[in-house]
């Protein structure tokens, strides 16, 4: 009876998800590897552009095929939560809602063959004209109902001016284990009225979906310019600095691997084994908040020439009652999926877990789910701790009395400890 409730829970759980990845940054199809998003050639910068400048986002990802596959792709546009709204295609493009991937290359002397791809967005075929989120479906032309990966995006028009500051010193604790942000946002033209009731706020922290906050009305309006203090859902857990690991050259380990191994046709990276940090004290580490850089020590194109490797993920701790254990980070597009859960091996009492990753640098951390819940917790495994160097990402959207839409209208980052 215990292991049908099991069951039944997981697949409730995954049932969950496949829901939530509709509109989610996912990849559908399993060749489809490495997908990542770059703002103007950076791949440190959250997916936003600017409304009619000469911003470009840029999406690559690879294929594990000897072949290349033709590939074409869509745009709709949403709402600020992210669900996909009632404007036509005619509404926010100029040009076709039809996109052709035509830059690509196949992968050169590596052990398991690859194509990679590039797609930019905006493009000559495919310009943007509104603010506010997007999201890109990929899809064979030969199988357009089938999608093989999607990604959110942002378009902002900076009308208003937002900033936002954090405080570890919180409205729940003092220098303890969470962190507090205050926002004020200059309304300029607005109407006075629009704060109270035509702005949303979002605030994501280090590019994390799952306990993103929102928040629609500010707390007081102090001329043009309205102020969001003492929320309370403007306050997280501080969580911990991401673990970072390299797996740059197959020669030697790099940055926290034990040892590296072959079996036919796969590297064998296995990772030191990681321990809770819950009881440990703070330790600052310089990190990319979550996210990966493709790289390999001894090449000049690291997109076509690194190798895809495996990667074997060992968490020593007591099985937890009622939650999953999953990797968290850009590498598993932020998502709780079968890729990214950890299986509880009780002959060696670790957690365990593997993944087909392309050489680099990567960031993770480990995220406990309870059973019925889609948030994860980072305290319960590495603990919450005030000083962590959190990233936060506000954007805030508007919609004018009347709209069909939610204007992306201002976006500003605040950096934890800074």
């Amino acid at each position: 009876m215990i292991a049908h409730r099991y069951i039944a829970a997981v697949l409730f759980f995954f049932c969950a998800i496949v829901a939530a990845a509709q509109t989610e940054t996912t990849v559908f199809n399993p060749a489809f590897k490495s997908l990542q998003t770059k703002v103007n050639g950076n791949d440190q910068l959250p997916p936003v552009i600017v409304l009619g400048s000469d911003d470009v986002l840029e999406i690559e990802f690879d294929e594990l095929s000897s072949e290349r596959r033709y590939i074409r792709y869509e745009l709709y546009h949403c709402d600020a939560g992210w669900q996909r709204d009632t404007l036509l295609p005619s509404d926010y493009l100029d040009g076709f809602n039809e996109g052709h991937v035509d830059e690509y290359e196949m992968s050169s002397a590596t052990l398991i063959q690859y194509i990679h791809y590039r797609i930019e967005v905006p493009n000559p075929d495919m310009h943007i004209r509104l603010s506010g989120n997007y999201l890109l479906r990929a899809y064979d032309e030969n199988d357009p109902e089938e999608t093989l990966f999607q990604v959110r995006f942002s378009v902002v028009e900076p009308q208003l001016s937002a900033s936002a500051s954090v405080t570890t010193r919180t409205d729940i604790d003092y220098n303890r284990e969470h962190q507090q942000l205050s926002l004020t946002v200059d309304m300029k033209d607005l109407p006075a009225g629009s704060a109270m009731n035509d702005l949303i706020v979002t605030v994501a922290q280090n590019g994390r979906e799952d306990n993103q906050a929102v928040a629609k009305h500010p707390t007081r309006i102090s001329g043009r310019t309205a102020v969001w203090e003492h929320c309370r859902e403007l306050i997280f857990p501080a969580g911990n600095e991401y673990r970072r690991m390299e797996t740059v050259s197959t020669n030697y380990p790099g940055m926290h691997v034990e040892e590296i191994g072959f079996d036919d046709p796969y590297y064998i990276f296995r990772l030191v084994t990681d321990s809770p940090r819950r009881e440990e004290p703070y330790l600052f580490d310089e990190t990319q908040k979550g996210r990966f850089r493709i790289h390999r020590f001894d090449c000049t194109r690291p997109e076509t020439e690194a190798e895809y490797v495996m990667v074997l993920f060992t968490l020593d701790m007591p099985e937890t009652e009622g939650a999953d254990i999953f990797i968290d980070g850009d590498m598993f597009q932020r998502r709780f999926s079968p890729e990214s859960l950890m299986v509880y091996n009780r002959a060696t009492g670790r957690y365990e877990a593997s993944a087909l990753l392309k050489q680099g640098s990567y960031n993770y951390g480990y995220l406990a789910v309870s059973h019925g819940s889609m948030r994860g917790d980072a305290g319960l495994i590495d603990g919450n701790k005030y000083q962590t160097a959190n990233e936060y990402l506000v954007k805030v959207y508007y919609r004018e009395p009347g709209g069909r839409y939610d204007r992306l209208v201002a976006v500003t980052t605040a950096l934890a400890g800074k």
